[in-house]
């Protein structure tokens, strides 16, 4: 096993008496006065793994002011810095991965460990990047919960992890609420949110992307991935390890350590004491830890009660007998123990850049005509893009950028694939928009037209979907009816802009009006009202035509008396005739009502009370009738 030392403003450790630069092991270390610790055992969200400390009091130097390591939490006094919600900088730090320098040590030193036995086949070189108490360092990025402080992070009225201030004080993982804050008086305690340590370690994630490929989030605060390609880019795996973290440090302002071993669950073990175990080492490494660094309670209290305490002797054990004796987890946890991995890496992979962009600031785009050539082009580029993932366009977000710095956006939705004639158009409408200061038909807010030209276009594909291309029917003619009014519904509305074709959306309201939305075709089939519940909505049957605007109508008894409605919603008479606009009165056979709605009230200019009538005349006709301020009109026709 290898440590790399804390280069330190070039200070170099002393590693014991008389040292003058050899590299010593570990067991040596201790032999020469240094004391055993547990390395990190209260750390949130893993094992509690036993090793040497490696910060504190190494062979013999017990009253040496501690090293600075690269990412500990309580690393001492550290090289100010802006840290992240008034923590220690961790980006103006001697970077350095692990322990606190050997004799002579102003760089990496390596451990032997001793040479162990292989492992199970080959397992690959991995790398664990590990977060110290990240929930307690996402609740200070996130809520400004100063982690600098006693702070404990709380699960099921336990606590999950809790802060270096916090575990000076005594509080320890697995403890109860109330024990937790008895032995330390001023502990903050803070809910765990799982969603929001994920949201804090993704900028952490993207930073390490930077500087290699393929990373898997073990969980948030942890993260693999495979040694070998940064090894042989930066020259090793410690000066790799070295930069990972110097990078964290300056981009996210976290601190942070990488372990490096055969295999994702040794690494992570060695990322805790920030350890680089050397190729086919990995068995000598986990041989002396102690059999809770499995992570498996049950497990591990039987083990220890059949006198079984480290990782060495449980993987002395034969497979076959741990599987028919303690089950198929427990033979999972035996080929850890044995330098085994349960799977590869799962690494994510970074999403493609799809964007497609373009500028013009020799020419900005002042005409509709010039813009509308250049949409063509930048459609035609995002689709050979998305084509060549294999992927389709479902909602297109639109950007544009002035000569006077003016930022412009507009997304666009459909419901269905966007071809490039379909991007092509809709770049072209919102340009048009835009230059021309409209925001489309019977818009009461549009914009003012942009004081320049604009210098640059860009198209981002914000939802796609993989495309399968067209599947036509099995003589061909399923689909290509379809195919063909979608293109031409395309061209009309070329021609004649997007609203001179509709589609008709059924979405929630109380009157016939209210339920339907046009929408131009090919956007998003969205209602405008959610399909909730709404007391007061008219009966089935549903009309057959909903007229645009309201017929003025007269509705009169049987003696001529106009027809009205209480203030107790009751009818003053039986309607008997109907006299719509300027025709002849016609003969009410059957009527039902009213359905009365009294909506907005608590907005006066918006507020709208009216009483509905189901009418049917002796002709066969129906109508929908509406009584508002005691003026009767029709809103729609039944069949």
């Amino acid at each position: 096993m290898s440590t790399l030392a804390a280069a330190g403003g070039g200070q170099d450790m002393a590693g014991g008496a008389g040292g003058s630069g050899a590299v010593r092991t570990a067991e040596a270390a201790d032999r020469a006065g240094g004391r055993r610790a547990t390395a990190r055992a209260d750390r949130a969200g893993g094992p509690d793994v036993v090793g040497t400390s490696g910060a504190a009091d190494r062979a013999g130097a017990a009253g040496r002011p501690r090293a600075a390591r690269a990412g500990g939490v309580g690393a001492g006094d550290r090289a100010g810095g802006p840290g992240a919600a008034g923590r220690p900088g961790a980006a103006d730090r001697a970077v350095g991965v692990g322990a606190a320098g050997r004799v002579g040590g102003s760089g990496a030193r390596r451990v032997d460990a001793g040479r162990g036995g292989g492992g199970e086949g080959a397992v690959a070189r991995t790398a664990v990047l590990w977060c110290p108490d990240w929930p307690v360092i996402a609740a200070e990025i996130v809520d400004g919960v100063a982690a600098t402080g006693p702070v404990a992070v709380l699960h099921a009225n336990r606590v999950v992890a809790a802060s270096e201030a916090a575990r000076g004080e005594g509080v320890r993982r697995g403890l109860r609420k109330r024990e937790a804050q008895s032995r330390c008086p001023g502990l903050v305690v803070v809910d765990h949110d799982p969603a929001r340590d994920a949201r804090a370690f993704e900028p952490v994630v993207a930073a390490v992307e930077e500087m290699v490929a393929g990373v898997e989030v073990v969980r948030p605060g942890v993260c693999g991935f495979a040694a070998r390609g940064p090894a042989r880019y930066f020259g090793g795996e410690e000066p790799a390890a070295e930069r990972i973290v110097e990078h964290v440090a300056q981009a996210c302002g976290v601190e942070s350590q990488v372990g490096v071993a055969d295999g994702g669950f040794a690494a992570g073990l060695a990322a805790r004491e920030g350890l680089i175990v050397p190729s086919g080492e990995t068995i000598a490494f986990l041989a002396g830890r102690p059999v809770e660094a499995l992570a498996r309670p049950a497990l591990t209290e039987l083990l220890r009660r059949l006198g079984i305490t480290n990782l060495g002797a449980f993987a002395g054990l034969a497979r076959g007998d741990v599987l028919a004796r303690f089950g198929f987890d427990a033979a999972l946890a035996h080929r850890l123990a044995s330098g085994g991995d349960e799977r590869p890496l799962a690494v994510r992979q970074p999403p493609p850049d799809l964007e497609v962009s373009e500028d013009y600031g020799d020419d900005p785009l002042e005409r509709v005509d010039v813009a509308a050539f250049a949409a063509r082009m930048l459609a035609e580029r995002l689709h050979e893009r998305l084509a060549g993932y294999g992927l389709a366009c479902t909602r297109l977000a639109i950007g544009a950028v002035t000569a006077h710095g003016q930022e412009l956006h507009r997304v666009w939705r459909h419901d269905g694939l966007l071809t490039t004639a379909a991007i092509a158009d809709r770049v072209r409408w919102q340009l048009d928009g835009w230059l021309s200061g409209t925001a489309g038909r019977g818009a009461r807010s549009a914009p003012a037209r942009p004081t320049a030209g604009l210098i640059r276009l860009r198209l981002v594909p914000e939802g796609v979907l993989p495309h399968a291309g067209l599947q036509p029917g099995l003589w061909g003619e399923t689909g290509e009816e379809k195919e063909r009014a979608h293109r031409s519904f395309n061209r009309i509305q070329g021609i004649l802009g997007p609203e001179s074709v509709v589609t008709a959306v059924l979405g929630g309201g109380r009157s016939p009006a209210d339920q339907v939305r046009l929408v131009p075709w090919g956007d998003e089939l969205s209602p405008a009202r959610p399909a909730a519940p709404w007391p007061g909505r008219l009966p089935a049957p549903a009309p057959a035509l909903v007229l645009p605007a309201p017929l003025p109508a007269t509705v009169r008894d049987a003696r001529g008396e106009p027809v009205g409605v209480s203030a107790r919603l009751l009818v003053t008479a039986a309607p008997a005739r109907l006299t719509i606009g300027n025709g002849p009165p016609a003969e009410i056979v059957g009527w039902t009502g009213p359905w009365p709605v009294d909506e907005r009230w608590w907005a006066p200019t918006e507020a709208r009370r009216r009483a509905r009538f189901q009418v049917a005349l002796a002709d066969g006709s129906a109508f929908l009738l509406s009584l508002a301020g005691g003026q009767w009109s029709v809103e729609a026709i039944y069949d």
